[in-house]
């Protein structure tokens, strides 16, 4: 599996490491997945051979804290609970960014859905506080 380099604006979740594109890319193909799945597929992926299983673990609960993943289920085994986790929308968002383009967005976009993006947009952002004349 070899690692594509990203088209379109580098968010900070793949700014920081390879590690997490490469768990987005494997719980996109399958999910839901134990850490032992994900890092036993992240071996197979060049540059990331070395990957230990307490750093795909700690990457897991980093991006589960960030809200991209989830725990999906956790099933009781021998020895202790197992999780299962699974991409939430922010993790698809974030993978769609990272292949496209904002000029490609614009271009591709309709009055309709520029109005309907603008306007969540718009609802999401973080006003500053007005000032007191």
């Amino acid at each position: 599996m070899a690692q594509k380099k990203a088209k379109g604006t580098e968010l900070s979740v793949f700014r920081e490491a390879k590690l997490n594109r490469a768990i987005f890319q494997v719980l996109a193909k399958k999910e839901p997945q134990t850490t032992r799945a994900l890092r036993k597929k992240m071996i197979q992926i060049r540059g990331l051979k070395d990957t230990s299983y307490s750093t795909v673990n700690k990457r897991v609960r980093n991006l589960e804290q960030k809200g991209y993943i989830r725990k999906a289920v956790a099933k009781e085994r021998l020895g202790g609970i197992t999780n299962y986790y699974e991409l939430r929308p922010k993790a698809y968002l974030a993978k769609f960014f990272d292949s496209i383009t904002l000029e490609d967005l614009v271009e591709q976009t309709n009055d309709n859905t520029a109005l309907t993006m603008l306007g969540t947009l718009i609802s999401t952002r973080k006003l500053p506080p007005k000032d007191e004349e």
